[in-house]
């Protein structure tokens, strides 16, 4: 099997910018790592992500949006994810299972439960071998989008605040639950400082392979 990798965070805490750091740095080290996301990655992901991200959206529920969010991942796993890990490669995924998690489990106070066996059913069981979260207070984070790209917010991001402090409160939840898994990192350090520190933590657990491969 390959390298599984995710990033997660709440809204502005600069995931995906890291990322594409890290993937830069494994590509400069002789690594070709898949770059992906969620909700996305495949055509059919893509075509769920417009319909869930769109703010026009309002009625949509909680299990509905839940739901759709697992129907993306599902053919992300099987379509793209797996067939790359099982040619032992590396995949770097923007947002993972835990984002449900989070968001439609902690966010919106559905049942963990069952959350979680709906989600292991959508990824056949498939967990990362690492995943960092990104922490900052959620005030920090929205303000962080507002100037990021005005008022082109999409429909996740344009929730209230007490439902974005639940997220963070089910992030932070999940990391002690299971800290062999989690690396929680400061995101309100600068982003070279979060960059070292991601780099630090994937050689200081021995993740990658031996010498220089492609794959």
């Amino acid at each position: 099997m390959g390298l599984f990798i995710t990033f997660e965070g709440p809204e502005g805490s600069g995931k995906t910018t890291q990322m594409h750091l890290l993937a830069q740095y494994l590509q400069a080290r002789g690594y070709d790592p898949l770059i992906t996301r969620e909700p996305g990655g495949t055509r059919i992901g893509d075509r769920v992500r417009a319909i869930l991200l769109d703010p026009i959206h309002e009625e949509m529920g909680a299990p509905t949006e839940f739901l759709l969010f697992s129907a993306a991942r599902a053919q992300h796993v099987q379509e793209l994810i797996a067939p790359h890990l099982a040619q032992g490669g590396i995949v770097l995924c923007d947002r993972f299972a835990d984002s449900s998690l989070a968001y439609q489990g902690y966010g919106y106070e559905l049942d963990l439960e069952a959350v979680r066996s709906i989600t292991e059913f959508a990824t056949g069981g498939l967990v990362p071998d690492v995943s960092f979260y990104l922490d900052l207070p959620v005030e920090t984070g929205l303000r962080r989008k507002v100037g990021g790209h005005g008022d082109d917010w999409n429909r996740m991001e344009q929730k209230g605040v007490d439902y974005h402090q639940r997220v963070r409160a089910g992030y932070l939840a999940m990391t002690s639950q299971d800290p062999d898994r989690w690396v929680v990192i400061d995101a309100t350090a600068s982003v070279s400082e979060i960059q070292v520190a991601i780099r630090r933590a994937i050689e200081g657990r021995g993740l990658l392979p031996s010498g220089r491969r492609v794959g």
